[in-house]
């Protein structure tokens, strides 16, 4: 419906973030180049593949993956990171390394 297509990223990173982002990539090393503690990344994917996945892999996100979604796709910031129920990131309560 008149809706914008974007190329959206998942970007995991070592301090226990997933980072949501519309920054257009040519490949996972020009965004490890741009993330300084990158992991991993997935996409690019529409806002809805983006969801599907979201809701699938990471259901204690909150406000829920599609709130977050509507919320980013509304505002002008190119990256975003993605919010949780739990302050443990997405590596959920185990422990990682140091504490931040």
């Amino acid at each position: 419906m008149g809706e914008k297509l974007v190329n959206l990223y998942l970007i995991y990173t070592r301090s226990n973030l997933i980072l949501l982002s519309r920054r257009e990539y040519e490949s996972w090393q020009q965004i490890q180049e741009d993330i300084d503690d990158y992991m991993t990344s997935l996409g690019p994917w529409s806002a809805e593949e983006t969801v599907e996945y979201l809701r699938e892999e990471h259901p204690d996100l909150s406000p829920d993956a599609a709130e977050q979604m509507r919320s980013f796709l509304s505002k002008g910031e190119s990256t975003v990171s993605l919010r949780f129920a739990h302050n443990g990131g997405w590596f959920g309560s185990q422990s990682f390394g140091a504490p931040n």
